[in-house]
């Protein structure tokens, strides 16, 4: 059973504010939860008996449990329709050399990205491609918004998400670093020249590149419609642009 003021405390964190006093995130479903059980230190677990008896060996013995019905997980959910089990985490710390992550692979850098979906889609698609590092401006939506937890399927175990001043950031780097940015007025980035380490800057959904991280980039990129010349969208989602991008840097790696 769980208490009303236990259901009160778990909406409360759909607020970044309290999410960010309690150092703590909300996941929820078999599958996501199972996914992060072992990589995050959780701290509470409200599931059916049934999730329980089938993960009763992965639960530490430190973690507050409480069995529930559905009726019971429905009141305490975030989802039209919970699936056995929500979970609380605490937020991992990282500690990270932005110099050292680029040198050595390619990273990510979002100016401004504002919709949790986008955010918590480009952190899944940075898990496929192998890209461990990004970093967020501090505009960018709260990574631990549970509709990004979602988003991420998982991916949040393994891509270790920054928050950061980013034209400080980015200027802090070596000038060798390769800054590459996606412009509308950019080069076709199919015919360019691709490293396998540096930075890649992705835009806000609206606006693009601003012009305080516009002005570091030193490898403008542009994805190219088809056929060149035909009327189409004004632009792409930007999640959808980095998995075009990410797909390319990794096929000529």
């Amino acid at each position: 059973m769980i208490s009303k003021n236990k259901i009160k405390y778990i909406h409360s964190l759909e607020q970044k504010k309290y999410r960010k006093t309690e150092g703590v995130f909300v996941a929820e479903g078999h599958k996501l939860v199972g996914d992060i059980l072992g990589h995050f230190d959780c701290v509470y677990i409200a599931a059916t008996s049934e999730w329980l008896a089938d993960n009763a060996t992965r639960i530490d013995r430190n973690t507050e449990v409480d069995e529930v019905t559905d009726e019971e997980l429905r009141r305490a959910s975030f989802q039209e329709t919970p699936q056995q089990v929500l979970a609380i985490f605490r937020q991992p710390k990282y500690d990270v050399n932005p110099a050292l992550a680029a040198a050595s692979n390619l990273v990510l850098a979002l100016d401004d990205v504002q919709n949790p979906g986008n955010l918590g889609t480009i952190v899944r698609l940075a898990d496929w491609f192998g890209i461990q590092h990004i970093f967020c401006s501090l505009g960018c939506a709260d990574i631990y918004n549970p509709k990004t937890i979602q988003a991420t399927m998982g991916g949040i175990t393994r891509v270790q998400v920054h928050y950061v001043d980013l034209p400080d950031m980015l200027s802090s780097l070596p000038s060798s670093t390769p800054l590459y940015g996606t412009f509308l007025d950019g080069n076709n980035f199919y015919k360019e020249e691709l490293t396998q380490n540096g930075v890649i800057i992705m835009g806000n959904e609206g606006k693009g590149v601003s012009p305080a991280v516009s002005k570091l980039v030193n490898r403008r990129l542009y994805i190219p419609n088809y056929p060149t010349g035909r009327e189409t969208s004004e632009s792409l989602n930007v999640a959808i642009a980095t998995a075009i991008i990410c797909s390319e840097f990794r096929r000529r790696g």
